[in-house]
């Protein structure tokens, strides 16, 4: 296998999708009803194929490689026969060996010219951040303070906030950590960098930390810890010094509206696409994600590369099984190995033993969607990073300083995974999804792009580009990644996603919980 997986010798014939000309698989675009004769393929459907499952092009003995792409997605668990559906019921989910080949495959990244590089209307902060959005953040260090900020930011409503129009809004982000947990340790220190990450983030123009005192999440140890300094656009407050809930919310909203006028000054100006960093995800799959969405967007982040900027890929349990197309496209050895680790750890000590989806297994919606297992779902999941080469690979939360393609560790659930990345910096969210996510974020803001024509139609007030064009044949993989690396521009500049118009983003803030509670 090359250093990345080829989806340029894509054939649409009739009803379904050849993905590769080594494939003993193609994939229906629509509905393939029993007995239809493909004579593109020489063969007779003998099942009625849903839009976006597989069918068996020629006979597949007991055990031989099932592949789409030309990478093995399983193997056949018994015979199949030219014309049968291919799924879960006859697909075998087995390790293979993968070949690393840490940075073998390694091109660096040819810019654009300096004068040709895209901007956008971004923000420009006085330590030379540049944000996408302008929020004031109220964060919590403890679930038991938790309430106290969602009151905060209630406080502040749309008629309240009308006298500061280039403020975004007051937002909250309580969670259900902070204590009875381990003191020490990777769980208390992944919290308190997720925590920093937001604190620090671009796209906000002060922010406040609210404890309630006797937490083990003490706000004194989080500042510490991750050199924060308190003090200006950075205020804490603790509820048991403060006089209790009533009084910590009053000094709240006070020291608030002290901090609007300040952040309303803001104005927006030309800034490079370098200072963009979008975070990668995908979510409710389905079988057209490694046909159109998933390797669309890698072309944008392919043209966002060349222009300077930054994506983060994400979702640990769903590169794996092809973590070996990243490794050969890796920076250095060491950039590849990093990965490496950071699946066996997945593998070897996280997962042992559980029915979750790095073992095998997909979600339910996964599975009516078309895909048969993990290693089928990760095949569409890594495209969207793109062709070009792995920069460097971070642990959740990390901030990311690297520019081009970097991978960040996560777990699949997408809030668990785009809190990570936002708090490495992301202030853009790619997300594309098959079934139909009605996901948002804040305070980076969030595209959903659609991989079939259908869906799109059924959820527009949701999705904001229809990807499945391209299997309709409407638009080629190129001119939509195109669209989308100008969506993304437009959307850095303050035009407002569908997510945002519907007011998502408030309860999407999920710090991944690894450890013990006690």
């Amino acid at each position: 296998m090359t250093a990345q997986v080829e989806t340029t010798g894509k054939r649409v014939a009739g009803p379904t999708v050849r993905l590769h000309s080594d494939d003993n698989v193609v994939v229906a675009r629509r509905e393939v009803a029993l007995g239809m004769e493909l004579p593109e393929e020489a063969v007779t459907s003998r099942a009625t194929i849903p839009a976006g499952y597989k069918m068996a092009t020629r006979m597949i003995p007991q055990g031989e490689p099932i592949l789409k792409y030309s990478v093995p997605i399983g193997f056949a668990s018994r015979d199949i026969s030219a014309g049968d559906m291919v799924h879960s019921h006859n697909v075998a989910f087995e390790e293979f060996d993968r070949d690393y080949r840490h940075a073998e495959g390694y091109v660096p990244v040819t810019p654009v010219a300096a004068n040709e590089v895209a901007t956008f209307q971004g923000i420009v902060r006085d330590n030379g951040q540049v944000a996408t959005r302008n929020y004031i953040a109220i964060l919590s260090t403890v679930n038991c303070s938790a309430t106290v900020a969602r009151k905060v930011a209630d406080w502040f409503t749309e008629e309240r906030l009308a006298d500061f129009p280039n403020v975004d809004g007051v937002v909250a982000f309580p969670h259900s950590l902070g204590c009875g947990m381990e003191m020490t340790g990777e769980p208390m220190a992944l919290l308190r960098r997720t925590i920093a990450g937001y604190a620090r983030h671009a796209n906000f123009a002060a922010v406040l930390i609210v404890g309630l005192g006797c937490e083990r999440n003490q706000i004194n140890g989080l500042l510490e810890e991750e050199g924060l300094d308190a003090g200006g656009r950075l205020q804490s407050f603790t509820m048991q010094a403060m006089g209790g809930t009533a009084k910590t919310i009053s000094a709240c909203v006070e020291a608030v509206q002290a901090l609007l006028p300040d952040a309303n000054r803001v104005e927006r100006q030309p800034v490079s696409a370098a200072h963009l960093t979008v975070a990668l995800q995908c979510g409710g799959s389905d079988g057209f994600s490694s046909i159109t969405a998933n390797p669309a967007l890698g072309r944008a982040v392919d043209i966002l590369a060349r222009h300077g900027g930054t994506a983060i890929l994400s979702e640990t349990p769903e590169i794996y099984g092809v973590e070996h197309t990243l490794t050969r496209r890796a920076a250095s050895r060491e950039v590849g190995e990093k990965l490496v680790e950071r699946v066996r750890w997945w593998k070897d000590e996280y997962s042992v033993g559980r029915d979750v989806q790095i073992n095998g297994k997909v979600s339910p919606g996964n599975q009516v969607g078309g895909l048969a297992n993990i290693f089928e779902k990760s095949l569409g999941s890594s495209m969207k990073g793109g062709t070009g080469p792995l920069m460097a690979v971070y642990r959740y939360a990390e901030p990311v300083t690297a520019k081009g393609l970097v991978f960040m560790d996560t777990p699949g659930y997408d809030p668990v995974s785009i809190t990570g990345q936002i708090a490495g910096g992301a202030n853009l969210v790619a997300f594309t999804t098959g079934r139909g996510s009605m996901f948002g974020a804040k305070p980076s803001p969030t595209l959903k792009l659609a991989t079939n024509t259908p869906m799109y139609e059924r959820l527009t007030d949701d999705m904001d580009i229809n990807c499945g064009e391209i299997i309709d044949g409407t638009c080629d993989m190129e001119a939509m990644g195109q669209r989308i690396f100008e969506l993304m521009l437009a959307t850095a500049s303050g035009q407002r996603s569908k997510s945002e118009l519907l007011g998502l983003g408030d309860n999407e803030f999920v710090p991944w919980h690894i450890g013990i509670m006690s």
